[in-house]
């Protein structure tokens, strides 16, 4: 094999290691969700047991609390296939830069935008994943009782707007 060519394959090893870290952390990333995904799942099922035992108001804080975790089991989905679809991306990535090393186009623009294609696609799974954290946190409040800060408590917390 020519030595160019050896250079081009070495050169093009070294430019496809931003998109594999990017690869890396995006793998990271849906482990991340996946487990969140279970957690869901798993309370959604203790709920529609309980669904199935409550009756007045404690029956409508069920439903309302399976409402929000049935829009959460939607937004962790939308974040893993917007992270699913990044991943793809990125490995066509990869494959841009070899074929424009072993074939000797000029694939630079397509690399440059599918590149953008993919942070864009990071980025979307990102926001669905605060999205869905915001979420899951607004359901979940600990009564001010329990905390041992009574009415001075609940001033404090609707100053702070929650």
């Amino acid at each position: 094999m020519a030595t160019s060519a050896i250079d081009a394959i070495a050169q093009t090893i070294q430019l496809s290691v931003t998109p594999v870290f990017l690869l890396v952390a995006t793998g990271s990333l849906l482990n991340v969700f996946t487990g969140r995904l279970a957690r869901v799942v798993d309370r959604s099922r203790v709920l529609m047991d309980q669904w199935a035992n409550t009756v007045g108001a404690e029956h409508d804080r069920i439903v309302a609390e399976l409402r929000v975790v049935d829009r959460r089991i939607d937004i962790i989905n939308n974040s893993i296939a917007a992270a699913v679809a990044c991943g793809i991306v990125v490995c066509l990535l990869v494959a841009l830069l070899f074929t424009q090393a072993f074939t000797g186009l000029n694939l630079n623009v397509a690399a440059a935008w599918v590149f953008v294609v993919a942070t864009l696609l990071l980025l979307a799974s990102l926001i669905l994943f605060l999205i869905e954290v915001r979420l899951a946190t607004r359901i979940v409040h600990v009564p001010m009782e329990a905390l041992g800060l009574g009415a001075a408590g609940r001033r404090e917390r609707k100053r702070r707007g929650q």
